[in-house]
């Protein structure tokens, strides 16, 4: 019996050094995406100091699109609806496609804007679910709403870029509000970059207990509940220093589903969205990788932290678990679906360095995380973790990601500063330690349950709750 316990430590213990450089390697990675961040953001800083345009009167300006598919979202359509009509944009258009809602979204845009039918034809030919109706408004000449059978988001979104009229389409969650210039800054970029660019993302923040009137943030101000405000910090650490590190490099994989402008030339080039993934907002920005290298194009994927879109964040645990799920097993069926790219050379950053921390990292990465923090509990409790080896661990599995959190707390300050009350600084502050300290672990355990969803071929979205800004 001796025997069997000894060996059994010595397997523990090769997997505790396993786990040690996994965390190693992935908090060193971590640590190369801040610094390329912190180059790119410092750009962004000085080149918005030294340069201010008023676009909106621009004749260069590309007609847009904005695309706001809903499913179920009657309590928070009108307010969202009337935010993007207040969008400051020339040459704009707002479909909102309804994909067969249960609840009363339609009727609650119908009595809200006065909705009439029209006979507008599509001008895409993306394959898509029924077209029921096509709508304008009486009230609001820029507002289109499309009514079609439920076919899932993607399958909303190929509907909105079939009848769009817009050279450049901007993607929204139905459930989120624009501010009002963040379509002129994400275009002033579109403009002046010097390679083509095919698709830029804006920044995400959580707009819970934030004051809105009228579509619009009046105040912004932290969470008072502890799963939203945490949220806060997540979010700025993700976008500030994981999106603006590999935007320097133009190996950017995620251009958020929730804000995104794309060029829609392009996206009817790939065949539009795909509807094989609950991850379809990553799946189509691969693709795009995939399709503009093998032609040899030059081309850019950008992410730009100064446009804001606000967009409600689960508050409770059953819905952001779900919502973690789903992300998970879009992340992996995203990777699959272009797996070819994965440690190949021909696609030069994305390939050698994006999709291999998106598969590595983030999506095998629960298991090794998971894994290392049981044996780590057992070795503790049967006393084979020595003290030095317990400090390593703890340092590279929960201190690091905690100055990680606060480093992105400062590359907000300097930049993009939103949070102006001492009371909210001093509570993110608070937040990245106790994000580090069970937060990450309980989402940890989520994703990895988002794993075994995918191999058991679980497809479903998850329900997400709402309410009214």
């Amino acid at each position: 019996m001796g025997g069997f316990w000894f060996y059994l430590e010595y397997v523990i213990f090769v997997f505790n050094i396993i786990i040690l450089f996994y965390f190693a390697a992935l908090n060193s990675y971590y640590i190369f995406l801040s610094v390329l961040a912190t180059i790119q953001l410092m750009r962004f800083r000085r080149r918005r100091m030294s340069r201010y345009r008023n676009l909106s009167e621009n004749p260069m300006l590309p007609p847009i699109s904005i695309l706001a598919p809903a499913y179920n979202e009657e309590l928070t359509i009108v307010e969202s609806t009337r935010s993007l009509l207040k969008t400051d944009y020339p040459d704009l258009e707002v479909l909102v496609i309804n994909d067969g809602s249960k609840d009363g979204t339609f009727q609650a845009l119908q009595n809200a804007f006065r909705l009439k039918k029209t006979s507008r034809k599509p001008v895409g030919r993306l394959t898509t679910k029924g077209i029921r109706g096509v709508y304008t408004s009486n009230k609001h000449p820029r507002l289109l709403v499309v009514d079609k059978d439920n076919g899932g988001k993607a399958d909303a979104l190929n509907a909105g870029i079939n009848f769009s009229r817009g050279d450049l389409f901007c993607a929204i969650d139905a459930d989120s509000l624009l501010e009002r210039t963040a379509l002129l800054r994400l275009v002033e970029d579109h403009l002046t970059e010097k390679k083509d660019i095919v698709a830029l993302g804006g920044m995400i923040r959580i707009a819970n207990d934030c004051v809105v009137r009228n579509g619009e943030v009046k105040l912004i101000r932290m969470p008072r509940k502890l799963l939203p405000a945490l949220q806060v910090v997540e979010y700025m650490r993700a976008f500030l220093c994981g999106r603006s590190g590999f935007n320097i490099i133009n190996a950017l994989l995620i251009v958020s589903g929730a804000f995104g402008l794309f060029e829609k030339k392009a996206v009817l080039e790939v065949g539009g969205y795909s509807t094989k993934t609950v991850g379809e907002d990553m799946e189509l920005v691969v693709r795009l990788h995939r399709y503009m290298r093998k032609k040899k194009r030059p081309y850019r994927i950008i992410f730009v932290p100064d446009p804001v879109c606000w967009t409600q964040a689960p508050e409770d645990l059953k819905t952001l678990y779900n919502q973690r799920n789903r992300w998970q097993r879009g992340l992996i069926q995203s990777l699959l679906m272009n797996k070819e790219m994965l440690l190949n050379p021909r696609y030069g950053a994305v390939g050698m360095l994006s999709m291999p921390f998106f598969f590595f990292f983030e999506g095998i990465g629960p298991i090794f995380e998971v894994m290392g923090y049981l044996l780590a509990l057992i070795s503790l409790i049967m006393g084979w973790m020595n003290t030095i080896f317990f400090m390593v661990f703890l340092f590279l599995a929960v201190i690091l990601g905690v100055v990680l959190s606060m480093f992105a707390l400062i590359l907000e300050e300097i930049t993009v500063k939103k949070y102006i009350e001492p009371s909210d600084i001093s509570r993110m502050m608070l937040l990245a330690v106790v994000e580090n300290l069970g937060f990450r672990q309980i989402v940890t355990f989520w994703r990895l349950r988002g794993l075994i969803d995918l191999v058991k071929k679980k497809k479903a979205w998850g329900k997400m709750k709402r309410k009214k800004f």
